[in-house]
């Protein structure tokens, strides 16, 4: 069975929905019979008009009493049909659907399945969809729903999915072993494809996701295994001296540590002197001190006699750690060093000529740090910041420019424990769990619309007192090309509407990092003050007079993204401000804002995130190096997610290679492919 041949093949796509489908991330026979449903609408039991209730989603049965009639309209054309059934009639309506005036006989029985609304005492459908009493393509049935994109509808992606398990059916192969299937009662791969596209009663779905979500998150488990075993084994890494006291450097910072960053510097400090590599996650909410850290173990490794290389995610950025590295690292003759992109040719030869002579001690850069010609005379230690925006692979790529350095991994996006230890199976964790004692709590507000003049007024009333402001547009989803729209419009809003008089620029993803660089050291340097920007800012650059940050369509982010968000501001000595402009009065919508408001722990706030939005979405704003979960769901299936790790703990004590289980390993470099070899 070809599972990875072009979707376009399947029965029913044709060059013109292919591509519709690849917007979907479809691109083979495998990726679309994995493609699963987001939900599942039971259309199989229908109701008797009489029992309908108003504002229902239901299915009923009835006989057409007439021909479709048809009412023009000033723009549109609207159809009607009365059907009846033994306990009472309803009109069905439609708009500009011509065709149906020769769809339905008289007298004849037939399916829909719509909302019903009740005017003036009359049972009224508008827009169903229907069948002849003896067809069950769109009701009659349990209908799985599908995240869609513009122009596929979810007929049409039914009957392309209904064609595919046709092909498919029987012929897939069997990855999880008999006595796990026998164990855990797990359905059998070719019966669990089938239901949980097109299950007969719902416990059928619930049988074949859980097949799934656990093949997924062992999958995951054993490939993390395999990584952190990797790191473990038979790998002599470097024993930095113990006569280097990290405490040594904690006195020249110009503040108090934390108990938190001191636990922390215990930890690293006795990762750094053991014989294996360090391979450590640093966790810490925005403004946590992450960098003081990063700071006291480059002094260890350089004052042990080996060399640096600090990675972050942006040229801004990396010019950053450059000022704050050498305020302090300066006068104890460390040398520090640069390499981004935008640097001359000479510059970077001379960089790249005293890193290979053993002149610089700690080099900061952005990606540039990975190219083939950048040689370290002795590296040590490698420090990536912002994990989620690097990729094991790039992570792995730098380590090998040393003999096996010692790998320090920042994140500022907080993950709940249980998961961290879970997703990052390949590296030990310390979390910095404590701010700085003197950082104010910046204070968020969630508000509709309808107050937006208020929300004018007041970054007025900042800006007059010469306070800077950010404002986020909303993501558009999958198009750029509308994000960047919103940002232009808004931003031209603000400049010739709410506020001509000051100086209003913007910045958006699909700028040249050189430019984008510009803007971010225009607004530092206060030549901007208000920034309207895409999300391109959340791993952003310290403007400490920035102490606005306003988020239009707050509640099309994740929790854990607005909390990215809101660390922009309240990085100087002024009481910072976030304000969250949202629609919708849904409950979800209402408590993730509440949470906002009611507390700065990242901690907190990703449990939630979590909670309300699932992994899918978590996840999906992360990029970390691990592969999407396409059903897990890392809340609901802590369960099964428990039973995968146990599996995979004992599958990699008997078989650490997975030579005697063919079938795993396929599963492992299938979703992980290019990630991690095995």
């Amino acid at each position: 069975m070809d599972l990875d041949k072009d979707v376009k093949y399947v029965k029913g796509v044709g060059p013109n929905r292919v591509k519709l489908l690849n917007k979907l991330g479809i691109y083979t026979l495998k990726d679309l019979i994995t493609y699963y449903p987001r939900d599942y609408e039971d259309r199989s039991k229908p109701k008797l008009i009489s029992d309908c209730n108003d504002g229902e989603e239901v299915t009923i049965e009835g006989i057409a009493c007439g021909r479709v009639s048809e009412i023009r309209m000033a723009k549109r054309t609207m159809q009607k049909l009365l059907v009846k059934d033994e306990t009472g009639g309803i009109l069905i309506t439609w708009f500009n659907q011509s065709y149906l005036k020769n769809k339905f006989e008289v007298g004849k029985k037939y399916r829909f399945y719509g909302k019903v609304s009740f005017k003036y005492g009359k049972a009224e459908m508008a827009s169903p969809v229907f069948d002849n009493i003896e067809q069950r393509n769109n009701t009659g049935r349990i209908v799985p729903i599908y995240p869609l994109t513009y122009q596929l509808s979810q007929n049409v992606l039914r009957k392309i999915m209904e064609n595919a398990i046709l092909e498919v059916r029987g012929n897939l192969y069997e990855n999880l072993p008999e006595e796990i299937l026998t164990e855990y009662h797990l359905e059998e791969v070719n019966k669990a494809t089938e239901e949980i596209h097109f299950p007969k009663q719902l416990s059928d779905f619930e049988r074949a996701r859980r097949r799934f979500v656990f093949e997924e998150l062992l999958s995951v488990q054993l490939a993390l295994l395999a990584l952190k075993n990797y790191y473990k084994n038979d790998i002599e890494g470097i024993e930095f001296s113990k006569e280097v006291h990290i405490s040594d450097v904690i006195q020249e910072f110009p503040f108090k540590f934390t108990g938190a960053q001191r636990r922390v510097l215990e930890e690293i400090e006795g990762d750094m002197e053991r014989k294996t590599p360090m391979n450590r996650l640093l966790q810490g909410d925005v403004g946590s001190g992450k960098t003081a850290v990063a700071m006291c173990a480059a002094y260890k490794a350089v004052k042990s006699g080996y060399q640096v290389a600090i990675m972050a995610p942006t040229a801004i950025l990396a010019t950053q750690h450059l000022e704050n590295f050498k305020n302090i690292l300066d006068k104890l003759q460390i040398k520090c060093d640069l390499l981004i992109s935008g640097i001359s040719k000479k510059k970077k030869e001379d960089i790249l000529q005293r890193l290979k002579d053993g002149e610089i001690d700690i080099l900061i850069g952005t990606h540039a740090l990975i190219e083939d010609n950048v040689e370290f005379s002795k590296l040590g230690l490698v420090v990536t910041d912002e994990q989620h925006r690097f990729g094991v692979k790039q992570r792995t790529k730098i380590a090998e420019k040393g003999q096996n350095p010692d790998v320090l991994v920042m994140s500022a996006t907080p993950i709940p424990r249980t998961l961290a230890l879970i997703l990052y199976g390949d590296l030990d964790i310390s979390i910095i769990d404590e701010l700085p004692p003197n950082r104010k709590k910046i204070e968020t507000f969630a508000v509709t619309k309808k107050l937006e003049q208020r929300v004018d007024n007041f970054i007025q009333k900042q800006v007059e007192e010469g306070r800077q402001a950010y404002v986020v547009c909303p993501l558009v989803e999958e198009n750029e090309e509308m994000d960047l729209k919103s940002v232009e419009e808004l931003t031209e809003k603000y400049q010739k509407e709410v506020f001509p008089q000051y100086r209003v620029e913007y910045i958006h993803g699909k700028m040249r990092p050189k430019e984008k660089d510009e803007i971010m050291l225009k607004f530092k340097n206060h030549e901007i003050d208000i920034l309207i920007s895409t999300t391109v800012i959340e791993v952003g650059v310290d403007v400490p007079n920035a102490n606005i940050m306003v988020i239009e369509d707050a509640q099309r982010f994740g929790l854990a993204q607005l909390h990215q968000l809101r660390g922009r501001v309240g990085r100087g000595e002024y009481q910072s401000y976030c304000i969250l402009k949202y629609e919708g009065n849904g409950e979800n919508v209402r408590k993730r804002m509440k949470v906002m408001c009611d507390t700065n722990d990242g901690f907190i706030i990703s449990e939630k995130d979590l909670e309300l939005r699932g992994s899918g979405d978590f996840f999906g704003t992360m990029q970390h190096g691990i592969p999407e979960f396409k059903i897990a769901n890392l809340f609901e299936d802590v369960g099964i997610l428990k039973e995968a790790q146990k599996v995979a703990q004992e599958i990699v004590l008997k078989d650490p290679e997975l030579k005697e289980h063919r079938g795993l390993k396929r599963l492992v470099e299938d979703k992980f492919s290019g990630r991690i070899e095995i």
